[in-house]
């Protein structure tokens, strides 16, 4: 399930003469005062243009609506003009945050709940609007990843270095990308072209042994109406990690390393004024040590290849093929020695078409996924087609916004299932906006619960979703600050039943009943850039069973994070400081994990417009806590970062 814009999309904040909000003023790419959407066509070319003259302008993520985002309508639109709740996560605040991993830098993210197993490289489960953690759909480029076996993807083998920007799209998105999308989308773009000819490189050490590198070379051509450009970034991560597990079954009181290393090859081409095309291909092999008596050792690959083809008739019209392949890779070892392989590999394929149509916005699209799995375990079925045609509507009426969509999807597995969503914004100030929508959604079984041998029910069905929000936001000289609300209701859960069979298996009987609010802002006071999200969770287990009314497992019902910075000439200074409520690691509420809240601090010095160096202190109180029960995370640790990142001008 391909978002063809995103795969071209770069992360370069955009700024066009416009009369938002009935202020003339530049701010958002809009077409007329209070007009939600922008021509197409002018943005094209100026998102071409970003890419072939390459002269970023950073800013922060927090509160720059200005930046363009696609992956809530799978069209490309500034922030400011999204209906959905969006976090945007750019290069500039990870470099700034120099995060130990992809979960680190979600982590206390407005709406995630995470929970790892044992520190660095270990499985790490995200729980989006405390839905499932395979609730959440994961793109890299626009490409669907993820294991068609055990249902999640693996953020933790994504290298922060590979990263430019992370978008976090909240709330039912089935009705756009098909199963999955019940918490929400999360889209990772792989890093963009910075300059005509740019290089850059960095090393770390730290705490347990650990050292990172990274070293890349992009360029772009100064002919912004044909040319190319390229991307090639390499990274090396190695550590000798923590005791992963603390209990007493399986013991073994070591350190549990953790290896990676990623490669990134991008290009594009810009052939004329209406055709382009571009070539992504990300590749990350990781070997991976933890605690067990089954397996103690991995060796994983994350393998991410896509191409996209974009023709431009006219200023009303866009369409776009892409195909991509994703792979998630594991062989497991035992003291060193084999025993199993879980491989899965995704096909993809996408058209789509957006047409400008009076003064709305229509896109159509058709969808195309494959499934392989390959294993020493004997599926009864290994592969399995989904194809899914979906539709869109983007209008504004004045001061209101209206997004609507809807999707049916066809699986070889299940059969059939539809979708839809319908978003409404109304600026009823120049400063506030208040929103509301309503979604479904589904999720499709995993291979392992439908074919596991001795465990998989072959009958199972979709997990199905209902939501609603309302949401008001807020933007002021001095910021900008949202609130939202949700409901979400999960039918027809996968759960255990121990009436199938000798040793039970999974089926669909459960329900579940999910209550939030989220509070976001992004502040400038005193010279200091601050940034807070806060989250309240209720997610009680509606099923008919003995859990009746007890909290989901691994969901926190308080979460947080506020992150602090400031420039003091050549000196930069920050911290962070995350936390989160008790959860509970069972069904049952009989297994309580405790509350934690953590501090961060960290400190930069500019040596020339290109060296840089950085120092960081995670957990700098020394913290001692779990995310999922007899799992030890990480206590007080530092990075020392040396980096050259030439000023682009």
């Amino acid at each position: 399930m391909i978002s063809p814009c995103a795969v071209i999309t770069p992360s370069f904040r955009l700024s066009f003469p416009t009369f938002p909000r009935g202020q003339a003023r530049s701010r958002s790419v809009l077409v007329h005062p209070h007009h939600r959407l922008f021509r197409r066509r002018a943005l094209a070319v100026s998102l071409l243009s970003c890419v072939f003259s390459a002269s970023p302008a950073w800013a922060d993520a927090a509160t720059d609506l200005d930046q363009v985002v696609v992956t809530a309508t799978r069209t490309a639109q500034t922030q400011d003009q999204a209906l959905a709740a969006i976090t945007v996560i750019a290069r500039e605040e990870i470099e700034r945050l120099q995060p130990a991993s992809l979960p680190d830098l979600l982590t206390g993210r407005a709406g995630i709940s995470m929970a790892n197993n044992g520190g660095p490289g270990k499985s790490t489960s995200v729980f989006l609007r405390g839905t499932e953690s395979d609730h959440v759909l994961v793109l890299v480029d626009g490409v669907k990843i993820g294991s068609a076996t055990s249902g999640g993807a693996s953020l933790q083998d994504i290298p922060v270095e590979q990263i430019e920007r992370v978008e976090i799209v909240r709330g039912p998105f089935s009705s756009l990308y098909g199963s999955e999308a019940i918490g929400g989308v999360i889209q990772i773009f792989t890093r963009r072209p910075q300059g005509t000819f740019t290089p850059s490189a960095s090393a770390a050490v730290g705490s347990e042994n650990t050292q990172r590198f990274a070293a890349g070379l992009s360029g772009t051509s100064q002919d912004e109406s044909r040319g190319g450009w390229y991307v090639v970034n390499a990274a090396h991560e190695n550590t000798d990690g923590i005791n992963a597990y603390r209990g007493t079954r399986n013991f073994d009181p070591d350190k549990d390393g953790y290896r990676n290393s990623s490669l990134a090859l991008q290009g594009g081409m810009r052939f004329s004024e209406r055709w382009d095309a571009d070539l992504r291909a990300f590749r990350a092999e990781g070997h991976n040590e933890y605690d067990g008596s089954v397996n103690n050792e991995a060796d994983t690959v994350q393998q991410v290849v896509g191409a996209r083809v974009r023709y431009v008739p006219s200023e009303r019209a866009e369409f776009t093929a892409s195909v991509g392949t994703s792979a998630d890779l594991s062989e497991n070892f035992l003291d060193g020695e084999y025993s199993s392989t879980f491989d899965t590999r995704r096909e993809l394929g996408s058209l789509q078409a957006d047409v400008d149509v009076a003064s709305g916005l229509l896109t159509l699209g058709f969808d195309w996924l494959g499934d392989d799995v390959d294993s020493n375990t004997d599926y009864e079925r290994d592969r399995r087609i989904n194809r899914g045609v979906f539709g869109q509507w983007q209008q504004a009426f004045g001061t209101q916004s209206l997004q609507a969509s809807v999707r049916r999807d066809d699986d070889s597995q299940f059969g059939g299932k539809t979708t839809g969503s319908v978003l409404w914004g109304w600026d009823f100030t120049d400063e506030l906006r208040l929103g509301a929508s309503y979604g479904t959604a589904f999720k499709a079984p995993t291979f392992n619960e439908l074919y596991f041998p001795g465990y998989g029910n072959p009958e199972l069905g979709p997990e199905n979703s209902r939501s609603v929000e309302l949401s008001l936001r807020g933007e002021h000289g001095w910021g900008t600050w949202s609130l939202n609300a949700f409901e979400t209701k999960i039918d027809d859960l996968i759960a255990f039943d121990a009436s199938l069979g000798d040793m039970g298996g999974p089926n669909n009987i459960d329900r579940a009943r999910i209550r939030g609010a989220e509070a976001v802002a992004g502040v400038t006071w005193w010279d200091w850039n601050l940034r807070t999200s806060l989250t309240w969770l209720d997610p009680v287990n509606d099923g008919d069973n003995a859990s009746h009314g007890n909290v989901l497992p691994r969901r926190a019902k308080q979460s947080g994070r506020i992150d602090a910075d400031r420039r003091f000439g050549r000196f930069s200074a920050g911290a962070s400081v995350t936390g989160a409520g008790e959860r509970y690691d069972n069904l049952t509420n009989t297994t309580r994990l405790a509350g934690y809240g953590l501090a961060d601090f960290r400190v930069g010095f500019a040596i020339t417009d290109g060296w840089s160096v950085q120092a960081t202190l995670r957990n700098a109180f020394d913290k001692r806590y779990e995310t999922a029960a007899l799992y030890n995370q990480p206590g007080r640790t530092w990075l020392l970062t040396v980096r050259y990142q030439p000023v682009v001008r």
